[in-house]
């Protein structure tokens, strides 16, 4: 079959809204979904900076969510006409994935990040024939359609706003997920979010939702307004001495911090803004040397990487579903939409900081 999809063709050129080819259906235990809307995340723009570790040319796109149009036998669990959120891939049988850990799979950067798997790698094809990095993250999602692992997909009430729903799947699960899962946090627990975007503000969003006292630390006016309205105390990035102001509007010291930012000062500041025994989770990547200024991690203070929010997206995606139809998870209001067409224009738009969360829409 054949459909449009943005191609990026190499590291430095924009997207290009092409038309593309799958040269089969779906095999065992895979799922063809047509895609009603796909969300933007840092991490497709991350390819651009990857040193050439992510084959190129692809299709990009992990936060699709759309409609179930074939699948490949009865054991996916899913049926045509099912409406699915499309999250991360995953083995199923190693230690982690078997451990209810999918984001700690052994394969996890061979299946997401460095070209899908490699039995599929012939069937995705340019208009020439010219073969595409075969599924990004299990998905592929900037296009009108993606064949995915059904382990991927999470079926959702079809009465959702289905084209929305395509963030649950990576970037919101990933703040919302450290919050409820990695801290396990609730009422009368102290959290400190640094960094307001699409992750951290799902942090916030969560952390209120359990009933926690929450900081928000950003360097745009308009996101700390954001979290404001999501029921956050808010602090710019520049303020002098935060980690005490951190600890007077926390009562001593926050108990839990999330850091999305990647910055080793705004970390160093995090872990100083830590009652004892506190724990400051990172979810960026960090690109360089984390220096530690002395006495950051006395006192029992822990720091921790977190993937995915230690989320099984089956498991998390429903839930957080349920907090948005309990208008305690208003995940909506931080998306802005735009036809495929102009992905270019959402990529910019994200990079300077003029939207939350771009969702593209075929």
């Amino acid at each position: 079959m054949r459909f449009d999809a943005a191609v990026l063709r190499s590291y430095e050129d924009p997207f290009a809204v092409e038309e593309v080819m799958l040269n089969a259906g779906p095999g065992d235990g895979e799922v063809l979904v047509r895609i009603a809307g796909c969300g933007m995340c840092r991490t497709d723009l991350a390819v651009r900076r990857s040193a050439g570790r992510s084959p190129l040319p692809a299709v990009l796109g992990h936060e699709g969510a759309g409609v179930v149009v074939e699948t490949g036998g009865a054991d996916t669990g899913l049926s045509p006409g099912d409406h699915v959120v499309l999250s991360f891939d995953s083995c199923g049988r190693c230690r982690s994935c078997l451990g209810a850990a999918p984001a700690y799979c052994d394969d996890f950067a061979a299946l997401n990040l460095f070209g899908g798997r490699a039995e599929n790698a012939a069937r995705f094809t340019d208009a020439a024939g010219g073969t595409l990095a075969p599924r990004w993250f299990g998905q592929s999602s900037f296009a009108a359609y993606a064949m995915v692992p059904a382990r991927n997909a999470v079926r959702v009430d079809p009465a959702l706003p289905l084209e929305l729903l395509g963030p649950l799947g990576c970037g919101f699960l990933t703040g919302a997920g450290a919050v409820l899962n990695s801290f396990g946090a609730g009422p009368g627990d102290t959290v400190v979010v640094f960094g307001a975007g699409a992750v951290g503000l799902a942090a916030v969003m969560a952390a209120s939702a359990a009933g926690a006292v929450v900081v928000a630390v950003d360097r745009h006016p308009e996101r700390l307004a954001l979290a404001e309205k999501s029921g956050a105390a808010a602090l710019h990035a520049a303020s002098g001495d935060l980690p005490d102001r951190i600890r007077r509007l926390t009562d001593g010291g926050a108990r839990y911090a999330l850091d999305t930012t990647g910055s080793a000062p705004l970390i160093n500041d995090a872990l100083r803004s830590l009652r004892p025994r506190g724990h400051l989770g990172l979810v960026a990547r960090l690109h360089t040397e984390l220096p530690l200024e002395p006495g950051a991690l006395d006192r029992g203070r822990r720091l921790s990487h977190i993937c995915e929010g230690d989320a099984v997206p089956a498991l998390m995606i429903p839930r957080l579903t349920g907090l948005w139809q309990a208008g305690r998870f208003p995940f909506d209001q931080l998306i802005r939409t735009y036809p495929l067409s102009d992905i270019n224009e959402a990529e910019a738009d994200c990079e300077a900081g003029r939207v939350v969360k771009p969702v593209l829409i075929p």
